[in-house]
């Protein structure tokens, strides 16, 4: 096992347990799975899952399957499914041959329930769904059995047989496992198996108007499969008991079941209720609103797939559930984007500027730097000229204190151009500056300022020469931290999380600009062309992230 240990890997527990049992010979190789239900669209922790279920597969050179637990047709369609596989490709994960459904043990798994039931391990119960929660009882209070409990082999073979042909109506009964109405943990006093539910299901269609319960399809399913280790988020720890005594019941393959703690993200809910509750009701545009954590959201927004999997990385595999700063996340991307992501320069807010000296007519190129992080990104040209567009929060008059931008008789700099004096303004009837009038030093191409003090340095756009474009600056989508913790959380969406600019002015060379294409706008942020609404003629940039990093300066004070 020396090749192992020596694997340069930040350890965990899941990984030291795999590292043991593969030392023990419990297992041979690592099988895990990702087991997602086709009931929405992934969000961000569903990738804290794909990166340690596919991670951990990978370093041990086993195999990851992408099994989709569809066993609830009511809320599954193709839509989901579809979207999942794109997801976790997109992150940069694959599942090779090993892409599986729930649906395809439906036959098997209504074997194994038969045979739990001629093992006297099982029963059809004829209680409502209301009784069933009622006689389950609490943790303090034990159980009570069913009235159907003690029902005959024969009888509930015939009923079940019944159930599945169709016969009865739904809600009318289900499936129980018989193990004890008095255990201390709920999930052993005799779970529900199967349901009946007329509904098609999405690949099944017709076939079954019986379903299995996750907790009866989950295990069984990695038995199937010859998972090794079955890893699961916290909240189904109450659960591996349920999971172990089914395999034990029924005498087949174990695989190894360990939780670990979900993530929890700030600023933002991770119930799939909840998000689809935001797509229904209006309150986001769809599941892949750039303000969403799902991972179309954020694809869409401007994510990266390299800054996903190193924030999954930082936040690491542990046992208690934390919650984690979303400037964590924001801090992943900017420093994957500020390696990757070409300059340009983008006037969001325009206001014109006139430089009185430049000659009427002349216009020229000048160079400026694509990426100063890479060298080997080279040089651009950008035209300059007489009229340009400069951000109106680059301008005030009167300036207030330790404002270094431009103002009535004060120098700036025009980024990659020359130095400027502020010489007058024009301002329309309501007092508002429409125009800036300047003169410029044309010895200092460059920003040269020749030995005198000029503190501030601004960009800009030419007018002639500039792309029209939409620019979204996206915000938290909600105002408080944590609020899921809030009954009415709702009413904590932040109603700033979008403001749209439809007058923004861009540099030349992002006309040719494509949907996915990520850009640092200096001073303002990263910015990636929206991949649902630009087309040819309408650019639309959102915002991905913008410049301040917030958590780099958490970590500095710690």
């Amino acid at each position: 096992m020396s090749e192992l240990e020596a694997k340069d890997k930040p350890s965990n527990f899941i990984r030291d347990a795999a590292l043991e049992d593969l030392k023990s010979g419990r297992y041979k190789g690592i099988v895990t799975r990702f087991p997602p239900e086709p009931n929405g669209y992934l969000h961000i922790g569903h990738a804290k899952a794909i990166c340690l279920d596919f991670g951990l597969a990978l370093e041990f050179g086993g195999r990851c399957h992408l099994r989709f637990d569809d066993t609830n047709p009511a809320k599954e369609t193709t839509e989901y499914v579809e979207a999942i596989k794109a997801d976790v490709r997109w992150l940069g994960f694959d599942w090779g041959p090993h892409l599986y459904h729930a649906s395809d043990y439906f036959d098997r798994l209504y074997e194994w329930a038969e045979a739990l039931i001629k093992k006297g391990l099982a029963y059809v119960d004829d209680l409502t769904p209301d009784q069933v929660a009622e006689y389950r009882g609490t943790l303090t209070v034990p159980g009570r059995e069913s009235p159907y409990r003690n029902r005959a082999v024969g009888e509930n073979l015939d009923l079940f047989r019944r159930m599945r042909a169709g016969e009865f109506p739904d809600g009318s009964k289900t499936l129980r496992a018989k193990i004890d109405m008095a255990a201390g943990n709920l999930n052993l006093r005799d779970p529900v198996m199967y349901r009946i539910r007329k509904t098609a299901h999405h690949r099944t269609g017709d076939t079954w108007c019986i379903y299995p319960m996750y907790d009866w399809a989950h295990g069984q399913s990695d038995s199937i499969e010859g998972v090794t280790h079955s890893l699961c988020t916290l909240e189904y720890e109450d659960h591996r008991p349920l999971y172990d005594w089914y395999i034990q019941a029924l005498g087949i393959y174990a695989p190894r079941q360990i939780e670990f703690a979900r993530l929890n993200l700030s600023h933002t809910v991770m119930s799939k209720r909840k998000l689809l509750q935001l797509v229904e009701e209006g309150l986001v545009s769809g599941w892949d609103d750039p303000r969403m954590p799902t991972l179309a959201g954020l694809r869409r927004r401007g994510y990266t797939p390299g800054a996903i999997r190193d924030f999954c990385e930082r936040i690491g595999i542990a046992k208690a559930d934390n919650l984690v700063d979303i400037a964590l996340l924001e801090h992943c991307l900017r420093e994957d984007l500020n390696l990757r992501a070409e300059r340009r320069m983008a006037v969001l807010r325009p206001l014109r500027l006139i430089i009185e000296n430049y000659p009427e007519g002349h216009a020229e190129e000048l160079d400026a730097v694509n990426n100063p992080e890479d060298p080997g990104a080279g040089t651009r040209k950008v035209p300059f000229a007489r009229i340009l567009y400069i951000e109106q929060d680059d301008f005030r008059d009167p300036p207030p204190p330790k404002y270094f931008r431009l103002s009535p008789g004060v120098e700036v700099r025009l980024r990659y151009a020359y130095i400027v004096k502020c010489t007058g303004v024009e301002r329309d009837a309501a007092g508002q500056v429409t125009t800036v009038r300047c003169e410029y030093d044309p010895a200092s191409r460059g920003g040269d300022a020749r030995g005198r003090k000029v503190k501030g340095t601004i960009h800009w756009v030419s007018a002639a020469d500039a792309v029209d474009a939409e620019v979204r600056l996206y915000d938290h989508l909600f105002t408080a931290p944590k609020p899921d913790e809030t009954e009415d959380w709702k009413t904590l969406v932040n109603p700033r999380s979008l403001e749209v600019l439809r007058g923004a002015k861009l540099e030349p060379s992002l006309a040719g600009a494509k949907a996915g294409d990520r850009f640092q706008f200096e001073r303002q942020g990263y910015f990636s062309v929206d991949s649902r609404d630009s087309a040819p003629g309408r650019l639309v940039f959102n915002r991905a992230v913008g410049l301040r990093d917030t958590w780099a300066k958490i970590e500095a004070k710690t």
